[in-house]
Parts: structure tokens; sequence; C-alpha cells
């Protein structure tokens, strides 16, 4: 596959890598082509933080051991930052920053060449912030550099068979809090529990959003949505549920899914 030889070949400038190592489907593609391009001087790094659910690193773990490259955890500290904990549209930037420049001084001290994130070219026409992040730590961003989507990424998971080459994507927890509330463990717990609640109980692409007032906002797939009519039992359960957990109210978004929808809401109101 051409697009595949292309990225393992992106990796002969240089003589070593840290990947920022999610294990999503982006990062699990840039991982394996620089498993195979450098072997043992390509190193998998994940951040671990409180906005990081358990079960993602579980993956991390799982898919790095698919595509037989070395693999750290690294403990990040955003959380202890008041510009991330107050939460406005630039909490991903101090996020970013924390993670980069944590992967920087690991590679420094390791005698690691650059550090490569998992951005495609889908992602630069976004709002992100933690790009600005990765252009000051001198992130590189093979995926994006050679013009590869969203699409493009997809398929080369499936050519090389990796477990995650379906995976929906998975923002970390702080994306689930609305911009202005405060980002506390507290509330990315009761957020990490309730998702995983919800994926026990047969959701699979779907977000609880927090708002003032620890309102929980679930948006789900349109096909889904009957679920909650109809089902009176499963309804009720989900209400118990996440009332247990330490929210107020729970809503239902008759807009569905959508990823990105915390910006997009705040957008319309500036």
């Amino acid at each position: 596959m051409e697009r595949a030889e292309q990225l393992i070949q992106w990796f002969s400038d240089y003589p070593s890598c840290v990947i920022a190592f999610s294990g999503g489907v982006d990062s699990a593609v840039v991982a394996r082509a620089a498993a195979e391009s450098l072997g043992e001087k390509a190193l998998a790094v994940t951040g671990v933080g409180p906005a990081v659910a358990q079960s993602e690193l579980q993956i991390a773990t799982e898919v790095a051991k698919q595509i037989s490259i070395a693999h750290e955890f690294v403990q990040t500290h955003e959380s202890e930052l008041d510009a991330y904990r107050i939460n406005d549209l630039r909490r991903c930037y101090h996020c970013k920053s924390e993670l980069y420049g944590t992967l920087v001084r690991l590679a420094k001290e390791r005698l690691f060449e650059v550090v490569v994130s998992g951005t495609n070219s889908d992602d630069l026409g976004d709002y992100r912030p933690g790009l600005q992040a990765a252009s000051e730590h001198a992130v590189k961003h093979p995926l994006a550099e050679l013009g590869y989507s969203k699409a493009d990424v997809r398929a080369l998971a499936q050519h090389w068979g990796l477990s995650v080459a379906d995976k929906p994507a998975s923002p970390c927890l702080a994306s689930r809090i609305a911009y202005g509330v405060e980002v506390t463990p507290e509330r990315l717990k009761r957020v990490e529990l309730a998702e995983a609640w919800l994926a026990q109980h047969g959701l699979r692409e779907f977000r609880v959003r927090v708002h003032q007032d620890e309102l929980a906002r679930l948006e789900v797939r349109f096909e889904d949505l009957e679920r909650f009519f109809k089902e009176d039992v499963f309804r009720q359960a989900v209400c118990h549920e996440l009332r247990r957990l330490g929210f107020n109210r729970v809503t239902i978004d008759l807009e569905g899914f959508c990823s990105g929808s915390l910006y997009q809401l705040t957008k319309r109101s500036l």
C-alpha cells in the first residue's frame, strides 16, 4: 500500500522518535509506521492524568503490544494548573503544553531525536489550540505533513490489521465539561463512570456533557434515542445511575451525538 510505505519512509529522516501515544487510531498508525522504520529506536509514550479514562489506558497498552513497540506511561500535571482548571477556550492548549513539554524533556534525557503526534490533515481545519502547544515544542505531525485525512488513517489501520481501526474518537474526559465549569478530579471521575456504565448497557458513540449545577446532557446516536423514549426501565436506570454518581439533573440532547459540540455551543454564544 503506497500510503503505508510513504508514512514508514517519513521516519527515515530521523534516527529515533517518541510518539505521543493515546492508543487511538491516529497515534496507533503513527506508532506502527515508526516501529517498522525505527524498531527499538521508536518509543510510544502515553500521558496519564485525571482526564484520561482507565479504559483508554488499557487500550493503549493492548495496542502497543499488538504493534510490538516499546511503550511507557508518564504522569502529567495539567490538573495542577489554574489556567487549565478554569476551563476556558484555551484549556486544550495548557493540557497539550504540559504533555508535549513532558515528552520533549523525556526525549532529551533519553537522546531521542524528535517527538511526533497523531495529528492528521482534517485536524488542521478544527479549532485546536493544542496545535500551538505542539508548534512551541517542535512536535512533528507526519500524518498532517503527508496530507493524510482521517479516512486515510482508518484505511491504513485496516491495512495493518490494527484492533483500533474502527474505534470511535475518544477525546479526554475534560472535553465533556462545558467551558466555564471548573475541571475537577471529581467531575472527571463522574463522567468516566457514567460513560463506562452507558457503554456497558449497549451505547456506542455518545458523550456525557457536564454543565453548570451538575447537569448531565447526554448526546447519543439517533438510532439510540428510541431507547430513551420507549424503554422506560432503561431510561429510569440511566437517571438513577447518573444521579447516584452525583449529577443533579439528567437530560438528553435531541440533536444527537456531535463531537466538539461544547465548542460549537460556545461559539454560537460569542
